[in-house]
C-alpha cells in the first residue's frame, strides 16, 4: 500500500501515543451533555450558563501560540472555537498531554472529548475554555483542505472545498465532514418523509412492508434486476414496484394502506435516476383519481411547510409554490398547448409520423401509447415549472387503470410534473379482472415486439382481482425527485447518501523510472514520490510551488546530498 507523507506521519504519531499510554480507540464512553449548535444558541455571557460543560467533536483547525492555543472543533450540528492552556490541562509538572499530544500528535480530523465552561473572548467570540482533553479517535488520513473567509457582508467563501462529485459520491463521509451543508440536505430529506408518514397515519392508513423479492415482477413498466433462490431454485426478481401486492391487501379488507418502498429498475443512470430508488405508494378503497389530486396537494404543500415554514421553495433559478390549487391539463390538451398539435384522434401510423415532424425519437418497437409518451416528454414535460397535473393517459400507457367513463381510449390517471420532471403517479385503479387481463395479455404482445420495459401477466395478482377489489384509488410518489425539488439539489445523488456508481478505477502507481521518463531527475524521482505524488498525472496536476515547498522540505528532513531545485525547475516537471 503506497503511503503519503501525510499519512506516514500520521501513522507514526499513532504509535507513539501508544507509547505514551494513550489508547488513540479508547473503549469507554464518553458522556456529552452540550452540542456545538446549543452553546452558540443559547450561551449568556452575563449568566455564565454553561459552567460544566462535556463536548466531542473532530479538530477542525489548530493555531498553536506558546502555552496556549485556540482550535476548532465539529460535531453533528457544527463548529465552535476552543481554548487550550497548557497548565490548564496539565495542572502537574508533567506537561506532555499539551506540549507533545495537542501541539505535535494531534492532527486535523482527530476526534477529542473535551471538559470545561463557555466564555467570551475579548474578540466577542463564543468560546469552550478546556479544563481537559482526551484522545478519542486518531484519523491515518488527511482531509481535504478548505479555507474560508467572509466579507464585509457576511457571507461565506470557501476555497479549496471538497467539490468533485465522484469524489463526494464516493466518499459521503469525508464529503459530510468538510461540506456539511450536504448533512443538512439528508436532515430536509428525513423530515419530508417523516411529513408525508405522520399526514398518512394521520389519515388512518396502515403502513405496511411487502415482498422486495418477486417471483414476478409487476406494477410499472421498467426492466428488472434478476437473482436466484438457492433453496427453491428458482428465478426471483427485485420489485420494480409495490402496487401489486399493495392492493392484495386492499381486496384483504384495508380500507387505506401505504408503504415507503425501496424500489429497482435495471435501466439508465442519471441526473434524475438511480437503479435503487425510494418511493412511497398509497392506495385508498372507494376513492378516485379526481379525490387523490386533492390529497397529493395537500400533501406536498404541508411537507414544504413542515421544512421550510412556506409553500414557496427556491429551486436554481426558479420559486416553486405548492399551494394549492394546482393547474391541470389533460395530457392530450398539454401536447396541443406546447406543440400547437392536436393529436386526440390520430392512429399509431400519425403519430410516429407527427413525433418524426416534431424531431422526437422513436422506434418501431413503440405502441401508440409509448409515442405518445415520448412526444409528451420531449416537448411538454421540461416546461412545466410549477407543480401540474397531467390528466387522462391513453389507455396503452396504462395497463393497470380503469377506462375513463365519458373519454373513449383513455383511463383515470393523472402524473403532477415539477420542476420539468414527474414526481408522482395516480390511478383509479383497475378493479374488472376480465379487462385487467386483456391489459395484461396487450402488454405481453408489445414484449414480443421488443418492449422490454412491457408487463408480464401475474396470474396470482389476477386471481385476487376476481374476489373483487373495491373502488381504489392509487399512488406512487418518489421520494428522491420529491426531495432534490424541497432541497434544491440538482443531481439525484445529492439526496443519496451513497448512489450506485461505477466502480472505482484504481490508477496504477508510477515508478522512478516513469517520473524519470517524465522530466523528474533521477536523484528526485523518490523524493516526489515520498511526498505523495504516485503516478505522472497526478504530478501535472500539482501546483509547482506546492510540490517545490514539499520536496524541499523533505530533502532537509532525509538529510539528502543531492543538488537543490528552484521553483522554475519544478515547474518545467509539472508543464
Amino acid at each position: 500500500m503506497h503511503l503519503s507523507e501525510q499519512e506516514i506521519e500520521r501513522r507514526k504519531s499513532r504509535e507513539e501515543l501508544t507509547n505514551l499510554g494513550i489508547n488513540p480507540y479508547p473503549a469507554e464512553s464518553f458522556d456529552v451533555n452540550v452540542s456545538a449548535q446549543d452553546i452558540k444558541k443559547n450561551y449568556e455571557s452575563d449568566k455564565l450558563n454553561y459552567k460544566n460543560i462535556s463536548i466531542a467533536g473532530r479538530l477542525m483547525s489548530k493555531r498553536i501560540m506558546g502555552k496556549a492555543s485556540f482550535a476548532e472543533i465539529q460535531d453533528s450540528t457544527g463548529r465552535i472555537q476552543i481554548y487550550v492552556n497548557r497548565d490548564e490541562i496539565c495542572p502537574d509538572e508533567d506537561k506532555t498531554l499539551y506540549n507533545t499530544v495537542f501541539k505535535k500528535l494531534l492532527d486535523i480530523g482527530d476526534i477529542i472529548g473535551i471538559k470545561g465552561y463557555v466564555f467570551t473572548t475579548q474578540v466577542g467570540e463564543i468560546s469552550i475554555h478546556v479544563k481537559e482533553l482526551t484522545v478519542l479517535t486518531k484519523s491515518l488520513r488527511p482531509l481535504p483542505i478548505t479555507k474560508e473567509t467572509t466579507d464585509e457582508q457576511g457571507n461565506v467563501k470557501r476555497y479549496d472545498a471538497f467539490t468533485d462529485s465522484e469524489q463526494r459520491y464516493r466518499q459521503r463521509y469525508v464529503d459530510m465532514i468538510v461540506n456539511p451543508e450536504v448533512r443538512d440536505t439528508f436532515k430536509k430529506r428525513t423530515q419530508l418523509v417523516n411529513s408525508m408518514r405522520h399526514f398518512l397515519g394521520g389519515k388512518g392508513y396502515l403502513e405496511v412492508e411487502t415482498p422486495i423479492l418477486q417471483p414476478l415482477y409487476g406494477g410499472a413498466a421498467a426492466r428488472p434486476f434478476k437473482t436466484h433462490h438457492n433453496t427453491l431454485d428458482m428465478t426471483l426478481y427485485l420489485r420494480i414496484a409495490n402496487e401489486l401486492y399493495l392492493k392484495r391487501l386492499i381486496v384483504g379488507g384495508y380500507d387505506g394502506v401505504f408503504e415507503f418502498a425501496k424500489d429497482f429498475r435495471n435501466e439508465g443512470m442519471s441526473r434524475f435516476h438511480n437503479p435503487e430508488f425510494t418511493q412511497v405508494e398509497l392506495y385508498v378503497a372507494y376513492k378516485d383519481y379526481q379525490w387523490m389530486m386533492n390529497l397529493v396537494e395537500e400533501m406536498v404543500e404541508k411537507v414544504a411547510m413542515d421544512i421550510h415554514g412556506t409553500t414557496e421553495v427556491k429551486v436554481g433559478e426558479n420559486i416553486i409554490n405548492f399551494q394549492r390549487p394546482w393547474k391541470r391539463y389533460t395530457m392530450y390538451e398539454a401536447i396541443e398547448h406546447f406543440t400547437g398539435i392536436d393529436i386526440s384522434e390520430m392512429n399509431e401510423e400519425e403519430l410516429r409520423k407527427t413525433a418524426e415532424k416534431l424531431h422526437v425519437p422513436v422506434d418501431d418497437s413503440m405502441g401508440k401509447g409509448k409515442l405518445i409518451d415520448e412526444i409528451f416528454g420531449e416537448k411538454c414535460e421540461a416546461q412545466l415549472i410549477q407543480p401540474t397535473f397531467i390528466t387522462d393517459y391513453p389507455i396503452e400507457m396504462s395497463p393497470l387503470a380503469k377506462k375513463h367513463p365519458t373519454k373513449e381510449g383513455l383511463v383515470e390517471r393523472f402524473e403532477a410534473i415539477c420542476n420539468g420532471k414527474e414526481i408522482c403517479n395516480a390511478f383509479s385503479e383497475l378493479n374488472d379482472p376480465i379487462d385487467q387481463r386483456q391489459r395484461f395479455e396487450e402488454q405481453l404482445e408489445l414484449g414480443k415486439r421488443g418492449d422490454d420495459e412491457a408487463m408480464v401477466l401475474d396470474e396470482d395478482f389476477l386471481r385476487a382481482l376476481e374476489y373483487g377489489m373495491p373502488p381504489t384509488a392509487g399512488l406512487g410518489i418518489g421520494i428522491d425527485r420529491l426531495s432534490m425539488i424541497m432541497t434544491n439539489s440538482n443531481s439525484i445523488q445529492d439526496v443519496l447518501f451513497f448512489p450506485q456508481m461505477k466502480p472505482e478505477k484504481k490508477a496504477k502507481v508510477a515508478t522512478e523510472a516513469d517520473f524519470v521518463a517524465a522530466g523528474v531527475p533521477k536523484e528526485w524521482a523518490p523524493v516526489v514520490m515520498e511526498a505523495g505524488i504516485k503516478t505522472v498525472e497526478e504530478l501535472k496536476e500539482t501546483k509547482h510551488t506546492k510540490l517545490h515547498h514539499q520536496i524541499s522540505g523533505l530533502k532537509k528532513k532525509m538529510k539528502l546530498d543531492i543538488p537543490s531545485v528552484s521553483p522554475d525547475d519544478v515547474k518545467e516537471w509539472v508543464s
